[in-house]
């Protein structure tokens, strides 16, 4: 039996918890060095996608203030890169005290960090720590990264994004050094989360998973000393429904886009079905978690997902497009009322159709294709510090509130 490089947490709890999320009164959110599985629902339960808030973007003040009164603790997002890594250390202090304002207002909330499936030739800007050198058992040298070093050797995915920006080959010692710098770097701010991504199209040449799993296996012994609550709990887009080695899930939860459906007789509107598309539900794979219980299908989120634009916006062009936006654009191009009674029917849809999962809410993420001339969505009440508020804010605090 190959061995799957798994650190075991075991998480003992009562078995009355190990129920469905919502079974007890009182919301726990209590984890250290692992995470039962009532306690990652609660979280997963009071999810909200909040992309790029602690580079300092829309109003901090207004952004807490928000959070906080809907009831949010886990804070998708927050921080990365899509490219761009010579701007990672200043992005990285102004990150900093950003996080502990966030930590301050509520020490229970998860910031979450994406370290995703893009690495550009600005990497070779960025120097490597003796520390990295030394984690993988090499002899400490001065130099930067190598992004040719991290790039499929069959030139595949090569330039996949743009010249210059690829996917990452995660069988690339290079790439391995990369993301386990990237992680600790974003622990060491307060980050207790990271999502990685399109998990899948970095492994192309190792289905084994040998390397995302050594990977992940380095971080989360360094997340065991530094982390704030000694844990890191990692996800990612898993178009395959997830990955299990020899029974062991490779990641904490999993995640998706929500894949919405177009409702052809209502213009612009749009609905979730069973079995569209790639869409996750009822697709969860199980196994052991990397805290250490068991599950059939491990929890997992759906997010109002951005990817681009079509160039045909309004249109119905089928495939992963919804009237021809990406999922964002689709909803914040709805009303005011339509947004606001959408979420409700996700949500309640969602939970009927596959109870492990749950929508994580729309409350900061950027506009593809903008409406009128605002390019970024906030779900914030509109206010003189956020004028361009989609006002769902009350909306998710509502849902939450009686579920």
């Amino acid at each position: 039996m190959r061995d799957c490089n798994q650190v075991k947490l075991m998480v003992v709890v009562p078995a009355l918890l190990l129920g469905a999320a919502g079974v007890w009164a009182d919301r726990n959110y209590d984890f250290d060095g692992g995470i039962s599985r009532p306690v990652l629902e609660n979280y997963l339960s009071r999810s909200i996608t909040m992309a790029e808030v602690l580079h300092g973007n829309g109003d901090v003040d207004d952004n807490i203030r928000m959070l906080k009164s809907t009831g949010a603790k886990f804070i998708g997002r927050a921080i990365y890169r899509w490219g761009g890594e010579a701007a990672l250390e200043r992005l990285l202090q102004t990150a900093k005290p950003i996080a502990a304002r966030f930590h301050r207002a509520d020490g229970d909330m998860i910031l979450q960090a994406a370290a995703f499936e893009i690495v550009s030739d600005q990497v070779s800007q960025v120097p490597i720590p003796e520390s990295i050198f030394k984690e993988f058992g090499l002899e400490p040298e001065k130099r930067n990264f190598r992004y040719e070093a991290m790039l499929y050797p069959d030139g595949r995915r090569v330039n996949h994004w743009r010249k210059g920006a690829s996917v990452p080959d995660m069988s690339q010692l290079e790439t391995r050094m990369w993301f386990v710098y990237l992680a600790v770097r974003y622990i060491d701010i307060g980050i207790e989360a990271i999502h990685f991504g399109q998990v899948e199209i970095m492994d192309d040449r190792d289905p084994e998973h040998v390397h995302w799993r050594d990977m992940l296996a380095r971080v989360r012994k360094y997340a065991r000393q530094h982390a704030r609550r000694g844990m890191l709990i990692c996800d990612a887009h898993v178009p395959s429904g997830g990955i299990v080695c020899d029974g062991q899930l490779l990641f904490d939860f999993h995640s998706f886009p929500l894949r919405i459906e177009e409702s052809t007789d209502k213009p612009q509107h749009g609905f979730l079905k069973m079995g569209y598309l790639d869409s996750i539900f009822g697709r969860s794979k199980g196994g052991v978690t990397p805290s250490g219980w068991r599950c059939e299908s491990l929890p997992f989120i759906v997010e109002l997902d951005n990817f681009g634009r079509s160039g045909k916006e309004g249109q119905n062009i089928g495939a992963h497009w919804i009237w021809g936006y990406d999922e964002i654009c689709w909803f914040a191009h709805q009303s005011e009322e339509y947004r606001n009674t959408w979420l409700r029917y996700a949500w309640d849809w969602v939970r009927r159709h596959d109870p492990n999962g749950y929508l994580q809410m729309p409350g900061s993420r950027t506009l593809a294709a903008p409406v009128g001339d605002v390019h970024w969505y906030w779900a914030n009440t509109k206010s003189d510090a956020v004028p361009t508020g989609f006002n769902q804010e009350q909306t998710i605090k509502a849902i939450w509130q009686k579920r």
